[in-house]
């Protein structure tokens, strides 16, 4: 009976990690999924319907205004609603994809190969990391403005370029799922450094390249303080940057023109591209690894 009651509380004691596990878990999804869940039942209200709606704030109206705010989005200033969605797919593509080769060449250069300064370059690479983004948006403005590039898309460009985290990452990648022993044996094969890391490499670099792929995009596409600093043409806005502009807009008082409806449904519709954009990526996460490729 004794030898029970001590097995009894053992599997209790067993078991209360996963109990305060599955806890922390189900508040975690809690505080992300209900400012989800309140912009999704928001985008369906009309301006008067987030206000005065019958049905409180976190359920829908019983007017689903959705299609209708869809359609002002679309004549509201001659649609520059999805002036600014092309834009932020600009800034996020493009960035994202130029951030990306740069890191994964600097990465795997700073993995596989040794040249001179190799480790103080990395070390400023490192020190890159500890500097708030935020605090550097100054100084790009300032160098920005000497070169008159100020208030055109090569002042968000260009910035979003250097991603001293992708390239941390894809050299960290690089050094435990990358063998040095398969590198030795395409250049043994004939192979040249190019025709090795596109051929070679690349495939086995698939999730570390999705990964920072998928930081840098939506980095870009949530980038504010940058393009808020150097652009001053609205048809140059990226979504979060002409979203913020329409709601300082309605803030401005009773005489200004009230907008909310058109601020919850543009924001819902603009992050269903990142929802996508994770949604068809994953299955690159799993891909090129190469478990069992090398004997030891």
């Amino acid at each position: 009976m004794a030898t029970a009651t001590k097995a009894n509380r053992a599997q209790a004691i067993k078991g209360s990690p996963r109990v305060f596990t599955a806890v922390v878990l189900i508040l975690a999804c809690i505080y992300f999924l209900v400012p989800v869940w309140w912009l999704i039942v928001a985008a369906t209200k009309s301006n008067s319907g987030l206000f005065f709606g019958s049905n409180g704030s976190m359920w829908f109206d019983k007017d689903f205004a959705l299609w209708d705010n869809i359609k002002q989005l679309s004549s509201y200033q001659d649609g520059i609603y999805w002036r600014w969605i092309a834009n932020s797919f600009l800034y996020a593509l493009v960035g994202g994809f130029l951030a990306t080769a740069i890191a994964v060449m600097a990465g795997y250069g700073f993995s596989k190969f040794r040249f001179r300064g190799k480790k103080t370059y990395f070390n400023i690479v490192l020190g890159a990391l500890m500097i708030p983004a935020t605090a550097l948006v100054i100084p790009i403005f300032l160098l920005m403005s000497n070169v008159g590039m100020t208030n055109t898309v090569w002042a968000v460009l260009l910035p979003t370029l250097l991603n001293p985290m992708g390239v941390y990452l894809m050299r960290i990648y690089c050094m435990q799922s990358l063998p040095d022993e398969i590198l030795e044996a395409a250049r043994v094969d004939g192979a040249g450094e190019l025709r090795t890391f596109f051929k070679v490499s690349l495939p086995i670099m698939t999730p570390a390249i999705t990964t920072v792929f998928l930081l840098s995009v939506v980095g870009a596409w949530n980038n504010f303080f940058l393009p808020q600093v150097v652009l001053t043409n609205q048809r140059l806005f990226p979504i979060t940057v002409g979203l913020t502009a329409w709601q300082v807009k309605s803030q401005a008082g009773a005489a200004s023109e009230q907008i909310w409806n058109l601020v919850t449904s543009g924001a819902f519709l603009s992050i269903i591209p990142m929802v996508l954009a994770f949604l068809f990526l994953q299955r690159y996460w799993v891909g090129g690894l190469t478990a069992g490729s090398v004997k030891s």
